[in-house]
């Protein structure tokens, strides 16, 4: 839960870095949270962090993307 709560935080900034680090901490969460998820035979629970870990990856990629002003970041894609 805790690396769920600083990736949201680290997401939140203005900086690209740090949202590139949240997305970090964000799939270690996933990672952990499925860890759990198979120790309490949550399976609903290891899906969910699935489909996160992909969205995690396509936000950490996008976020790169308009770090380097290759492509705008557009919030609603």
């Amino acid at each position: 839960m805790a690396a769920t709560l600083i990736a949201a935080w680290l997401v939140g900034s203005q900086s690209a870095r740090r949202r590139q680090w949240g997305f970090g901490w964000f799939i270690l969460s996933n990672l952990l949270w499925t860890v759990w998820g198979w120790h309490a035979a949550a399976y609903a629970l290891i899906a969910l962090q699935a489909g996160l870990f992909a969205l995690n990856i396509r936000g950490g990629r996008k976020n790169e993307a308009g770090a380097h002003g290759t492509e705008p970041v557009n919030p609603d894609s």
